[in-house]
């Protein structure tokens, strides 16, 4: 790492210009390069049928669902004889109809067979209709046909015409993402300015962390552009590597400029300290890099491709950061010199460009030093408690309905018609096929799925009409509403009795066909089931290659496993407090959700790999600073006070910039969000504070001369006095 500084800062102008280089090859690359980008592909079942859907020629039409019932029900009477009600469905079915081309396979509770159509309450009824193709003009015909359902809305608006389907959900879905992408960017860029000026005290210095992280994510974006082409990148992954390309560009050019200003505070030149700084911070820098990255690959072994691009995306981007830190920023920092510090913010910004020890972290640490035990299992008691409610955590993934405000018309829609017709908003899709390109239209395939009708009626409750088929190519797709469009208990039973006990009755014995099962509901179980079965890989991989690596660089197993300790009780207590909040309800007013009874199924295992990843460089950070004084010649009280005061203080202003990025989450609409956003910050806070100030200096004390074992002090001092003393 010396090497490199040394040659960056020697060659200065070379190095920024070919960084910049990169950032250009990386844009230009992901333009010129033709092609189709790669495609995910679900798991299990559900996986299964959605790959046989994809061979066709032709996809199954999105099908809309109107809500016909009275706005005051009790007054209205049943369905059938009620005068405003039959009005206003033949109203709406007539201006379905009338729509040009824009509609098909419109079917109404008034109809002669239409019974399956009326609630079982006898009080709401239910028209449906399929959005006609090309795909091209979808989307045109959706608006024509909800532009139908509106008008008709307002000639009868003592009836509640409510709608949601296929298309509905899925655009109110994609605008809400959308929209919470928008507000994450007018919230978090201008949050992450000013604290980045509070933490640095200097426009110049604060602007050093910005233009990293600004470059590095550019460059990211583009490489990934190119590996789409083989690597499935869905829309997650944009918004996770900005994050943590922020959250790592800030975290070593803090590493970087705080042992630089140490080193000419000590009376270095610039070169002379950023060769130091390079050494240290440097090599700190580039060891948590590749723990980062490590521990992040642990997500591939789980096998989805929706983790196959944010793997992707996460490693290039901490890559190309850790690249740039130990080339670029040197260089950079070389080309400022002292004038780094210029541009000072008032108040803040001489004691912030000082370079000073903190005192407050200086005090808990000898506090801590001088009874390690009584501190350390305090802290450690404390982390457990909070752990404690993870151990009812209950990973379910969020229905629409769950994760967004019944505010939105379409949200309210859906909870409505789950009310009247369970599982109609989202139905399961059995997808049936065979090698005959004709099998699905033979009469033993046809009588099978009539047979249907009878089994949703006869199996507890479990299926519910109305069931429809489609042809889609050499597939026939029938949908059956399940008793919940969701992923609670109840729409995990249903699938399973679909699964197990209709589908094998109904087509078991039919000679020449497959089937599969896809849909909502079934692809939350099936990726809850893939998460589930693949954490422990996940696990192992993470923690096997992190233990070898912080022995390879503190030359201590002891250090190695006291880290990965830490970490999984930092983890845990954030684990603890998503449960209390999230699953139990607690602070619901307060942060503005409704608690649905469960955790994202996907969430517990990317935080682990994300907060394992990124608390690394806090942790490899103080550690360094510590083993830096035991071999200047401290004894290990004083090193690890040492350590602690000259480190934690950047881990606390790194900590802050990170927790600020990721609580911007907390204010999004969609729950997902809300989960990530306090599950990463807390986690953050909890191993910033807790953790790296009180549970580490407990434990390297108590470890004594063992922590770094082989270490000679007084060997070399890498912290020079300081000019005068």
């Amino acid at each position: 790492m010396e090497r490199v500084a040394g040659w960056s800062v020697r060659h200065r102008a070379l190095a920024i210009v070919g960084w910049l280089a990169l950032v250009v090859v990386a844009v230009l690359a992901s333009a010129v390069i033709p092609g189709e980008t790669a495609s995910s592909t679900d798991p299990g079942d559900s996986g299964r049928a959605e790959r046989v859907l994809d061979a066709q020629q032709t996809y199954p039409r999105p099908q809309e669902n109107v809500l016909v019932q009275a706005r005051t029900p009790d007054a209205a009477g049943p369905f059938t004889r009620s005068p405003e009600l039959r009005r206003a469905t033949e109203d709406l079915v007539a201006a379905l109809r009338r729509t040009p081309g824009a509609v098909a396979a419109v079917r109404s509770p008034l109809e002669r067979d239409g019974s399956r159509l009326v609630s079982e309450d006898g009080r709401s009824g239910l028209v449906t209709f399929e959005v006609a193709g090309p795909d091209e003009r979808t989307a045109e015909h959706y608006d024509a046909a909800t532009e139908a359902v509106e008008t008709v809305q307002a000639r009868h608006p003592e009836v509640r015409l409510a709608q949601a389907g296929d298309t509905s959900l899925a655009r109110v879905v994609d605008e809400g993402i959308k929209g919470d992408f928008k507000r994450a960017e007018f919230f978090s860029l201008p949050l992450t300015v000013v604290i980045l000026l509070v933490v640095f005290g200097s426009l110049i210095a604060a602007a050093i962390p910005l233009l990293l992280a600004a470059t590095t994510v550019v460059a990211t974006f583009g490489f990934l552009q190119v590996l789409a082409h083989w690597v499935p990148v869905n829309s997650a992954t944009s918004s996770m590597v900005l994050l943590i390309g922020v959250a790592v560009g800030v975290d070593y050019s803090l590493f970087y400029l705080r042992r630089a200003r140490e080193e000419r505070a000590a009376g270095h030149g610039v070169a002379e300290a950023l060769r130091t700084t390079a050494r240290t911070s440097g090599r700190v820098v580039v060891v948590s890099g590749l723990t980062v990255m490590l521990c992040l690959g642990g997500l591939l072994l789980t096998g989805l491709d929706n983790f196959k691009g944010l793997t992707a995306g996460a490693v290039l981007v901490v890559g190309v950061a850790m690249v740039g830190s130990v080339t670029v920023l040197p260089a950079l920092l070389a080309l400022l010199g002292h004038r780094v510090d210029k541009a000072r913010i008032p108040w803040v910004g001489r004691r912030r460009t000082a370079a000073d020890r903190s005192r407050v972290w200086a005090a808990v640490a000898r506090a801590v030093v001088r009874r390690p035990l009584v501190w350390g299992g305090s802290a450690a008691l404390a982390l457990l408690l909070l752990a404690l409610p993870a151990l009812g955590m209950r990973l379910q993934d969020a229905a629409v309905t769950d994760s967004l405000s019944r505010t939105v018309p379409t949200v309210d829609a859906a909870a409505r018609m789950q009310e009247a017709f369970p599982g109609t908003p989202a139905p399961a899709r059995v997808v049936i096929w065979g090698k005959d390109p004709d099998a699905v239209a033979a009469p033993a395939v046809r009588k099978a799925v009539e047979s249907l009708h009878g089994r949703a009626a006869a199996n507890g409750g479990a299926l519910n009409e109305p069931i429809s088929a489609a042809r889609a190519g050499r597939a026939l797709v029938v949908r059956v509403p399940l008793a919940s469009f969701g992923t609670d208990e109840t729409a995990n039973r249903a699938l399973e009795t679909l699964r197990k006990r209709t589908l094998p009755a109904a087509l078991g014995d039919v000679p020449g066909i497959d089937y599969a099962v896809s849909g909502k509901t079934a692809f939350a179980y099936d990726f809850t089931q893939r998460v589930t079965d693949r954490t422990p890989y996940v696990f192992a991989s993470v923690l096997v290659p992190a233990f070898v690596l912080l022995v390879v660089a503190f030359r201590s197993p002891a250090v190695a496993l006291v880290s990965i300790v830490l970490n999984l009780l930092s983890l845990g207590a954030a684990y603890g407090v998503l449960t209390w909040v999230f699953q139990d309800g607690h602070l619901s007013s307060a942060l503005g959700f409704t608690a649905y009874g469960g955790v994202v199924g996907w969430l517990p295992l990317f935080m682990f790999v994300i907060l394992f990843g990124l608390s690394m460089d806090y942790h490899i950070f103080v550690l360094s600073r510590i083993r830096e004084r035991r071999l200047a010649g401290a004894q290990v009280r004083e090193a690890v006070v040492g350590g602690v005061a000259s480190g934690a203080g950047v881990v606390t202003s790194a900590a802050v910039i990170m927790t600020a990025a990721f609580s911007v989450f907390v204010v999004l609409s969609a729950i997902e969000y809300k989960m990530m956003g306090v599950g990463l910050a807390v986690a953050v806070l909890i191993d910033a504070t807790l953790v790296r100030g009180v549970l580490l200096p407990a434990a390297i004390t108590l470890l004594g001369r063992t922590a770094f074992p082989g270490l000679t002090p007084g060997a070399r001092s890498p912290r020079p006095r300081r000019a005068g003393r």
